[in-house]
């Protein structure tokens, strides 16, 4: 029997920004065994969406078009290779209502309010439904709103994947104190990276535009600098701190400006890996430098982490900041303020 037709958003070739996006009717999705058909309210953008449509990712992804905007390819970070493709864990970030399960689906039921990575096969996040698998969903408690829940899958995962794993910092204000350095503090990793890293026994520095500064002080940064200042764009802690690890979500920052910042085993993790950064990353590894820059694309493919995070929303510990919002058939909008690159926390679209 046919599916019911849904609005959805896609594009069918590489570039033309907002220009290539089309808005069609496709039929929703049917989930298959262990999967779950979920009712959008609300998803959220990320910069690499954009990046994957002007082909900055190509031959890697899309691997065909028409593809639906949000999804990304899963590049799961090895600490001695580049990168291991893992193909079923293409995935993007929504919220929303269970509204269908597939055979085989034990934890969730039609009406639940869950969280969710979705899978690149049944379609992306700008549409008004989609399939996830339920291994990669999670139930959302009342006290989370769906934009609340939807900001959380890639940023915030991305935050704490590189804070428990690259830098090994316990979120129980445990262990040793580290000292980390947050760049571009108030974007979607940034501003999940320092309330995060503040959960353990950190001394947080960030950057941001001045505009933001009273934000991500907000957030607990110890100290902020407006990068466009000297003592900013040269990362100087005023305390005078030496940074264990650098949380890199900036651009046009070189390996020079790093090094003498961090302390003898520092490393900074480049979450918008450029050319250069991958050649400083290859001369460290083959000098066996103590300091390093190691750089990043990853996408967790942890419920469990999921839902840890939030569990931390629910219980006030971490907040989601929303920059905007906008309606499906506005997406064009949303996806102008994320090449635009000055949003603060997380763009939402909501169907």
């Amino acid at each position: 029997m046919a599916r019911k037709l849904m609005h959805a958003v896609q594009y069918d070739s590489y570039g033309g920004g907002t220009a290539g996006l089309k808005h069609v009717e496709v039929p929703v999705p049917a989930p298959k065994k262990k999967e779950v058909l979920i009712k959008i309210e609300a998803a959220s953008l990320n910069p690499i969406d954009w990046k994957i449509q002007k082909g900055m990712l190509r031959p890697l992804y899309p691997w065909k078009f028409p593809h639906v905007p949000a999804e990304l390819s899963c590049l799961n970070y090895k600490a001695d290779f580049l990168f291991c493709i893992e193909s079923e864990a293409l995935c993007t970030d929504v919220a929303g209502e269970v509204v269908e399960v597939g055979s085989g689906v034990e934890n969730f039921k039609a009406g639940d309010k869950v969280v969710a990575l979705l899978s690149d096969c049944t379609g992306g996040g700008l549409a008004e439904f989609a399939v996830a698998k339920e291994s990669l969903t999670v139930p959302r408690p009342q006290e989370v709103s769906a934009a609340e829940g939807a900001g959380l899958p890639l940023a915030a995962l991305t935050a704490h994947h590189v804070l428990t794993q690259c830098l090994g910092l316990k979120l129980d204000g445990m262990g040793p104190r580290k000292n980390v350095l947050v760049t571009a503090a108030s974007g979607g990793v940034g501003h999940y990276a320092v309330q995060l890293a503040k959960l353990g026994n950190t001394h947080v520095t960030a950057t941001c535009g001045a505009r933001n500064m009273d934000f991500v002080k907000s957030l607990g940064a110890d100290e902020v600098l407006d990068y466009k200042t000297p003592d900013g764009a040269a990362l100087r802690s005023p305390s005078g701190q030496k940074y264990d690890v650098v949380i890199h979500g900036a651009s046009g920052i070189s390996w020079s400006t790093f090094e003498p910042n961090l302390n003898a085993k520092g490393k900074v993790i480049v979450l918008i890996p450029s050319a250069s950064a991958m050649k400083t990353f290859a001369l460290k590894k083959l000098t066996f430098s103590k300091k390093q820059m190691e750089p990043l694309l990853v996408v967790p493919k942890k419920g469990e982490n999921l839902d840890y995070l939030v569990k931390l929303v629910k219980e006030g510990k971490i907040k989601t900041a929303i920059d905007s919002q906008y309606p499906l058939n506005k997406a064009e909008d949303a996806w102008a303020k994320s090449i635009d690159g000055h949003a603060t926390g997380k763009i939402l679209v909501q169907p």
